[in-house]
């Protein structure tokens, strides 16, 4: 019974992870698919990049509800274990998603999300990491990267091992070894001084 649940919850996590309401949002703005513009990703910051901040606040929101929704779904189905397995699977289905030619988004909203669902103090300890290395990167792929490192320490802090077990600390090493490769190309264009500061899209 129990790995019946487990791959249930493997199996929702990923279905509603590959939900893109990055590249959902854009079609219904203008009927384009937003990973044909700016950075080619299909995740909030490009969405804010292209079509401004409050389209890109809607596909946060869309990419928490989805990451919150599967996380429930584990919650109940399997307790702590089904939570992590559950933010696990959304988080590759939001990168990889099935309906969308695997071709998604790079893990940093729902990694957010996943924090905030564990607890709130974990969000407000990633975004103020992320903000503060804003304030001299100014980059967000930077910002992005220097948070997920930051990611299982938070694991540590909010709640411990005796609470979040090693699983959960498994997948705060995860989400910082997956959200550094999946910024490789940034890592590249960094590197040759051609990695672009962020600036809101206009509509």
């Amino acid at each position: 019974m129990f790995w019946l649940k487990l791959a249930l919850c493997l199996i929702c996590g990923y279905l509603l992870g590959s939900v893109s309401a990055a590249v959902l949002i854009t079609r219904d703005k203008d009927g384009n698919d937003v990973r044909s513009k700016g950075s080619g990703n299909a995740g909030a910051t490009n969405v804010a990049r292209v079509y401004g901040l409050w389209v890109g606040l809607a596909t946060l929101a869309g990419d928490g509800v989805k990451t919150a929704v599967s996380m429930l779904i584990g919650k109940l189905l399997l307790g702590f274990p089904g939570i992590i397995a559950a933010a696990f699977a959304c988080l590759i289905g939001h990168c990889f998603p099935l309906y969308f030619g695997f071709k998604g988004g790079k893990a940093v909203s729902v990694s957010a999300a996943i924090a905030l669902f564990l607890d709130w103090r974990f969000l407000i300890y990633l975004l103020a990491v992320f903000f503060l290395t804003f304030l001299f990167a100014r980059r967000v792929s930077v910002c992005s990267m220097v948070a997920a490192v930051s990611f299982p320490f938070g694991m540590l802090i909010f709640g411990g091992i005796p609470v979040f077990h090693w699983y959960g600390l498994a997948l705060g090493i995860f989400i910082t070894l997956f959200v550094v490769f999946l910024h490789r190309g940034n890592i590249k264009r960094l590197i040759n001084g051609t990695e672009p500061e962020f600036k809101l899209g206009k509509r």
